[in-house]
């Protein structure tokens, strides 16, 4: 006579038999818990003390999509986040019943609306602007607004080619980043400005020194208009670029130059720059051999060493000036860096910038040399902040990144990007789809350059770059703003005589 067992006496065995599981699962925790001696909470409170790290765990999660509100994450809000998100796919950007902004906090721009704006017809496309004139091939740059430094290893391979083709989409340049020349970054066509780090990858020697032969080879790329020294950046001043060995793959070993699978991690200086002097020696140098401009980049932690440099050019001339300098504001970020170096070290681009815009202007090298902005400037405002403050040119790499997807999860140094971005693992590269991210790149930055012209017409000039200082208010402590130029004065020879 055969056993059959019922369904409800199956669901019985089966909620017994998991019952017993769990029970022996929270006897094998509590024994394990207890005998461990590196958490003091999980030995106190065994199994219990397991909660406080998933919750810790999920507090990140939490936040972001339940309880903070729109301007209060760092180091983007979702209003940020979100304005880009709605550019790249190309929806409406109107908000209504009023901003969520809080005005009053110190220190927010307030730009000054003209009483009469410009007409429709009487507004002005930006003009192109010419970078290194004394360069055998100047670069005519034809927008204010591009792509920050991001290297392929930082960045994955299809974000690359999606910022490649969206960079030709939009008409702007892409910035290589430290990690060298992919056949990623060209293949769109785009203008490409190579950055030279601290390591020199993609164009140096085995002991870490250049190697003009491979530095005239990327010269040879039409494509490549620019070549930028990077000094320092944002997120870690005085410490080189960091890409830990996991995401270390033979291809980026062979483009940068190193062993595969070992950490890259670049000296926190260039070796043979040991003063302006030696800068300025290695500018000339790489303009000699390339025949493009040469720039640099760096972060102000203080006025008095950029006075140094800028007298020594006036010393030894304009011919010998770096075209271009990108300043990067003490904000800016990174996939890796130190704690103490992105919260502590360099000072905000939003003091920085003009503080280098009048000393350029004071040693009369405007027309000379162009100044680039960078640091958290993603939106409209921040843009048009930073050309009203001097900048003649804005670049973003994290706004490009959210256009790309980016969901601020932090994961960027662990290789576990859940957008496919900052990862090498092919099952999250699966999510970013090159045919639709390279779209939403081109359209987050038309959208940006069309409303940051929006506010240059509303406080009444034709075109962005006529902004001025006194076209923005900065809120102060008491509740009242006062104009830019009256905190932070350009620089003016009359009132120098």
């Amino acid at each position: 006579m055969g056993f059959a067992m019922t369904a409800l006496e199956f669901m019985v065995f089966a909620f017994v038999g998991l019952v017993g599981i769990a029970v022996l699962a929270v006897l094998v925790f509590f024994v394990v818990d207890r005998m461990q001696t590196s958490d003091a909470i999980r030995r106190n409170y065994p199994v219990i003390g397991r909660f406080r790290h998933l919750f810790s765990a999920l507090g990140e999660f939490f936040r972001q999509y339940f309880f903070a509100m729109d301007r209060e994450e760092l180091p983007f809000n979702r209003a940020q986040r979100e304005w880009i998100k709605r550019a790249g796919e190309g929806e409406a950007n109107t908000v209504a019943f009023g901003s969520t902004r809080n005005t009053s906090v110190v220190g927010t721009p307030i730009f000054v609306n003209a009483a009469f704006p410009p007409l429709d017809n009487q507004f002005a496309s930006t003009e192109p602007m010419i970078i290194g004139p004394g360069a055998r091939i100047p670069y005519v740059a034809q927008s204010f607004f591009n792509i920050s430094g991001m290297s392929f290893g930082a960045i994955s391979k299809p974000a690359v080619q999606a910022l490649s083709r969206g960079a030709k989409e939009a008409g702007i340049w892409l910035n290589t980043g430290e990690g060298g020349l992919s056949p990623f970054h060209v293949e769109g066509g785009c203008d490409v400005v190579f950055q030279i780090g601290t390591a020199k990858y993609g164009v140096r020697t085995e002991d870490g020194h250049m190697n003009d032969e491979k530095l005239r080879k990327v010269a040879e790329h039409e494509t490549v208009r620019m070549f930028e020294i990077k000094l320092a950046q944002g997120a870690k001043p005085g410490k080189g670029g960091i890409l830990p060995g996991a995401k270390v793959s033979a291809e980026i070993a062979a483009i940068r130059g190193i062993r595969e699978g070992q950490d890259s991690i670049s000296p926190n200086r260039h070796i043979e720059v040991d003063d302006f002097g030696d800068l300025l020696d290695m500018i000339h140098h790489i303009r000699g051999v390339t025949g493009k401009p040469v720039g640099i980049k760096t972060v102000v932690g203080a006025q008095e060493p950029l006075r140094e440099f800028f007298d020594l050019i006036v010393q030894r001339g304009a011919e010998c000036a770096p075209d271009f300098i990108t300043i990067d504001g003490g904000e800016g970020g990174t996939g890796a860096a130190p704690m103490p170096l992105i919260d502590l070290v360099g000072m905000s681009v939003r003091e920085a910038l003009p503080m280098v815009a009048n000393l350029r202007d004071e040693h009369g090298l405007k027309d000379r040399i162009r100044l680039v902005a960078s640091g958290k400037l993603v939106n409209p405002g921040d843009v048009a902040w930073a050309l009203a403050a001097g900048a003649d040119f804005v670049t973003s790499a994290r706004g490009f990144m959210f256009s790309l997807g980016c969901i601020q999860a932090l994961k960027c140094n662990k290789n576990t990007c859940p957008t496919g971005i900052t990862t090498h693992n092919p099952r999250f590269q699966k999510g970013l789809v090159l045919e639709d991210k390279y779209v939403r790149v081109a359209r987050f930055a038309k959208e940006i350059i069309h409303e940051v012209e929006t506010i240059a017409h509303s406080v009444g000039v034709a075109e962005p770059r006529l902004m001025r200082r006194r076209h923005v208010r900065i809120m102060q402590a008491d509740g009242r703003s006062i104009p830019m130029n009256e905190i932070l004065p350009s620089y003016s020879p009359v009132a120098k005589m």
